[in-house]
């Protein structure tokens, strides 16, 4: 893939946009946080701290 004709998805906890990493190529459909730092944020969101 090119750089440019990269995917892209939006944060579900920030709505930031975030591209494709090659880290995620196994499971891009099952991503949904841009960064461990929202991902660790929504267990918080849904504890309600």
């Amino acid at each position: 893939m090119r750089k440019d004709n990269l995917p892209t998805k939006v944060c579900v906890i920030c709505r930031r946009t975030f591209t494709w990493r090659k880290k995620w190529r196994r499971d891009w459909i099952g991503v949904k946080y841009c960064s461990e730092r929202c991902r660790r944020d929504s267990k918080k969101i849904r504890l309600g701290l």
